[in-house]
């Protein structure tokens, strides 16, 4: 179910959090092309989604990064998504999924929230007690309480059952009531919940937007995303057949069986140091010693 607007429900005089079109609105605005169909949903919906976004990580660059990496997957899917009940839905989850990753703690730029330029004290604290939540609690209670979803649709977004989404909930909204004095007034479930609603309503559209990209560029980056990837799917199948080529001509064309290990023969005497000298060449030796050891006559040959 697409979200509604909890701004025409509630009747608030607050926007709401989400300015997202249903699946009616986005399919009767759907242009001949897949082009105009994307670029439909992707002006209708990418302003509110940034500032959700923002809501649940503090961080504008990454709330951007987010909206444009889940454009860029609606992109690569948009056969899928054209036909789906809830367009909206599908490139809000991919959007929140890929912002909570806990991935982005690896990174430098978004280990830290960005500075509140929200001048309301009020709002400062709100901003701080959601972020202070724990990121299942902090998307349930902004599905809930800010998109506008009901509970069901809520449990079914986050992949919780109902219960665990209403538990979540009711402890999200404990959470916010302990920071914030206005909420702990004791009030009725829809009464807290329209509370809530105007509060993030508020707080998410003080929030300046980051500059987003055309539609037009990110369907050109994914695309460009998409043939990189594909380029290198060919390089590394090249690359494996190259190795299997390769092993397939060096290889052997026949079982070699190892050389058998090293056994000791026996009976072979063992080495020994110089023979034993004959009686030629002791004699030899004895004549050797006789003579001068230096002097001509040594090298004179003996005549016989």
């Amino acid at each position: 179910m697409a979200p509604t607007d909890p701004g025409t429900t509630r009747d608030q005089p607050t926007p709401p959090v989400s300015s997202a079109p249903t699946a009616a609105a986005v399919s009767t605005s759907l242009g001949p092309t897949p082009a105009d169909a994307f670029d439909a949903l992707y002006v209708g919906l990418a302003t509110a989604l940034f500032r959700q976004t923002y809501l649940l990580t503090g961080r504008r660059n990454l709330a951007k990064e987010s909206v444009e990496r889940a454009f860029e997957q609606v992109w690569q899917r948009w056969p899928e998504v054209a036909v789906d009940r809830d367009p909206a839905g599908w490139v809000r989850a991919a959007a929140y999924e890929y912002a909570m990753s806990p991935w982005h703690r690896l990174r430098r730029a978004h280990r830290h929230p960005d500075p509140q330029s929200a001048a309301d004290p009020g709002s400062r604290a709100l901003l701080d007690a959601l972020l202070d939540l724990p990121p299942a609690y902090r998307r349930t209670l902004l599905l809930h309480d800010g998109v506008g979803l009901d509970l069901p649709d809520t449990a079914a977004e986050t992949e919780a059952s109902t219960a665990a989404a209403a538990g979540r909930l009711v402890t999200a909204r404990a959470a916010i009531a302990e920071r914030m004095p206005e909420s702990a007034t004791p009030r009725s479930p829809d009464e807290e919940s329209a509370l809530l609603h105007e509060q993030l309503g508020t707080l998410a559209h003080a929030q300046p937007v980051a500059p987003l990209l055309t539609p037009h560029a990110v369907r050109t980056s994914s695309e460009n995303k998409a043939r990189l990837w594909t380029q290198g799917a060919i390089a590394l199948t090249a690359v494996l057949v190259c190795l299997a080529a390769v092993t397939m001509v060096t290889a052997p064309p026949r079982y070699e069986a190892p050389p058998s290990p090293a056994e000791q023969v026996g009976g072979v005497p063992p080495r020994g140091g110089p023979q034993r000298l004959t009686t030629q060449d002791l004699e030899m030796q004895r004549k050797l010693d006789d003579e001068l050891v230096h002097g001509p006559a040594r090298l004179v040959p003996e005549v016989r």
